[in-house]
């Protein structure tokens, strides 16, 4: 992302009326951005900077009234004051070209997709946002600032500690606002982010690697599995191994082992008791799965861990 100032042309007519001004950049982790503006001087002034579309854009006016210039000026969004603009089109860039009227302060949070998913979801890796169903989604979205918003936006707007702690203090700023932006109760799922349309399936497989693990004795089949957390058998396939990279018995049963194999270390239980517990009705089937993963058997295992 290019933050670079840019300066705004204006006509020598035009400069009674309009200054240009700039944001107070902080990076605050890798791919996320918090500015700051105060325009209090007695004209409006004009904002410039280059953001990529990798980037979700999160505006906050605390203070004042500002509007936001697209297409040289040919779409205008206003953003008034106890308002704010969230901003994301995957498809082009959208650069910042903002007119502050005087008197405005305005917070803007700037985070890449990427770490936005990551708030979200610990497979945000796995997630195709950008799918053909997907990719051309654009938003755009206003909305009103809450009163827990707003304390953390002037907080972050007159800040005036050290500045070595700024980029940490800034970081739980921006986070939390950006938390506090998403709330919606208690009864919302937590991990269900408001842009990623995959999510649900993400949930759903996440819930089938649960269930095979709390009943590795007696897993379900597959059939079963898919019909309990309301996926097709095809999805539930696919979306397994995108996420843990394996199938669903591969996966379970490299679990099955090292759950077994620290069953072992500790000493509390003998072999029988270990095949039992990871589902093998015979010593004889747990030995042979036991030897396949480790090279070993559990007996000559647990002799070299003593």
């Amino acid at each position: 992302m290019n933050l670079n100032n840019i300066n705004q042309n204006t006509e020598e007519g035009d400069l009674k009326n309009v200054a240009t001004g700039s944001f107070n950049e902080t990076k605050v982790d890798e791919g996320v951005y918090v500015l700051t503006y105060k325009n209090e001087a007695n004209l409006s002034q004009t904002i410039v900077r280059e953001i990529d579309s990798n980037f979700i854009q999160f505006h906050f006016c605390v203070k004042g009234e500002s509007k936001f210039n697209f297409n040289n000026g040919r779409y205008t969004l206003d953003v008034l004051e106890e308002h704010s603009l969230l901003l994301y089109n995957p498809q082009r860039d959208l650069p910042i070209n903002l007119e502050a009227e005087t008197n405005t302060w305005l917070i803007s949070v700037l985070i890449s997709i990427k770490n936005f998913h990551g708030l979200f979801s610990q497979e945000a890796d796995y997630i195709t946002f950008l799918s053909e169903d997907n990719k051309d989604k654009k938003y755009y979205k206003d909305g009103r600032i809450s009163p827990s918003m707003a304390i953390a936006l002037n907080q972050l707007i007159n800040f005036n500690l050290n500045q070595s702690i700024k980029g940490l203090y800034f970081k739980g700023k921006a986070y939390e606002l950006l938390s506090l932006y998403f709330n919606r109760g208690e009864e919302a799922d937590i991990e269900q982010c408001p842009f990623l349309v995959d999510e649900a399936n993400v949930i759903k497989i996440r819930k089938a690697k649960d269930i095979v693990i709390s009943r590795m004795s007696e897993p379900p089949s597959l059939n079963e599995l898919a019909d309990e957390i309301g996926l097709s058998l095809k999805k539930l396939k696919e979306g397994f191994k995108q996420i843990y990279g394996d199938s669903v018995f591969s996966f379970l049963f490299d679990y099955k082992m090292e759950f077994a194999r620290k069953l072992l270390e500790s000493g509390e239980h003998n072999v029988n008791e270990v095949g039992l517990k990871v589902g093998y009705s015979t010593s004889s089937h747990f030995i042979a799965a036991f030897k396949k993963k480790y090279g070993t058997t559990p007996k000559k295992y647990i002799q070299s861990t003593v």
